[in-house]
């Protein structure tokens, strides 16, 4: 080999020791972007579930407190029937106090403030946590995507190492784009884009 033939072929090793450098750069960014958008889309699935959960729980609570309410108001227009065929002053005191007790408690079942537990409170934290399990779920629909760019990507720019096809870098690099504008998305704007 002459030394012409060796300094060209020092030269492309060195060539190509540069692109790979910028290539495993392109990998271990890609790869960072992968962890982020994972431990992001992990985030949001959790959160996603944990809301359901409050969600179905809150509705079977509305549920009770309704048939609750239901039972009441049925016993109380039972008693009022009552008092209709009843002609005991003291029987229909009894019975008037009764139907006036079950009347509060219906309307306690309805709506109680204080404690946040009556029908129409419980519908609307039900109603907040299907908003908010919505919200992450369009969130992690959102990190996925971002995950799938980011692993196509460092495969990709794996590749483009044993093919020497530096096109394939490029499209690594897109990929890294686009992986960026579904975290950002995700983050910011989830329900921009319906993905479901």
């Amino acid at each position: 080999m002459s030394a012409h033939e060796s300094m060209e072929h020092a030269e492309h090793a060195e060539h190509a020791s540069g692109s790979n450098k910028k290539i495993a750069l392109l990998i271990a960014v890609l790869a960072l972007f992968l962890a982020i958008s994972e431990t992001l889309g992990k985030g949001a699935q959790t959160e996603s579930i944990s809301k359901n959960v409050e969600a179905a729980n809150l509705w079977a609570f509305f549920q009770a407190k309704s048939i609750r309410r239901t039972v009441v108001l049925t016993a109380a227009e039972q008693g009022k029937l009552t008092l209709g065929g009843t002609s005991d002053d003291a029987m229909r005191a009894t019975v008037q106090k009764q139907v006036d007790d079950w009347t509060k408690t219906a309307q306690r079942y309805r709506s109680e403030p204080e404690t946040g537990e009556g029908t129409e409170q419980l519908a609307e934290k039900a109603k907040h946590a299907e908003h908010a399990r919505d919200e992450a779920t369009a969130k992690y629909h959102h990190f996925e995507l971002a995950s799938a760019a980011f692993q196509i990507g460092i495969v990709l720019a794996s590749a483009t190492i044993i093919t020497g096809m530096i096109a394939l870098a490029y499209v690594g690099g897109v990929l890294t784009v686009a992986g960026l504008i579904m975290t950002a998305l995700g983050l910011w704007w989830p329900h921009l884009l319906h993905l479901h």
